[in-house]
């Protein structure tokens, strides 16, 4: 299975995904970056690797209207979700193995542990999606 393409006719399945309890892994781009579109092959081998997890890949630009006034300041930028649980935000070094790792680390953390981690750093919250969904809507 490969990544979604964050685009209207499959923002429904991305807004199922978010509101379950499994984990997101969004990777923020744009379409004029060259290594999005390099790394792009990579993340869609890494959502391969992790079935059970939904990989979203989403153009900030084109979906300008989602993210909101979200801050990229470099690509790719990549959040890990959990529920309401914002695990990671921030740029990354275009490589899925070290993607892999850090996502196998978030994901062998406890439920308790996750929470308190995403609630020790509360400006992760300006990134949770289902937020940026919610208030895309309205």
């Amino acid at each position: 299975m490969s990544s979604i393409t964050l685009e209207p006719d499959t923002r429904d399945q991305v807004a199922a995904a978010l509101a379950g309890d499994g984990w997101i892994v969004a990777c923020l781009c744009a379409a004029w970056c060259g290594t999005c579109s390099s790394y792009r092959a990579g993340f869609d081998a890494l959502a391969a690797r992790h079935p059970d997890k939904t990989f979203v890949w989403i153009d900030i630009e084109d979906q300008a209207a989602t993210v909101g006034d979200l801050d990229v300041e470099n690509f790719p930028t990549l959040l890990l979700q959990r529920g309401d649980d914002v695990a990671f935000f921030g740029t990354m070094v275009p490589d899925p193995n070290v993607a892999d790792r850090l996502l196998q680390a978030q994901a062998s953390l406890a439920d308790a542990d996750l929470a308190r981690q995403a609630a020790a750093q509360p400006e992760r919250q300006a990134f949770n999606l289902r937020v940026l969904f919610a208030n895309a809507d309205e």
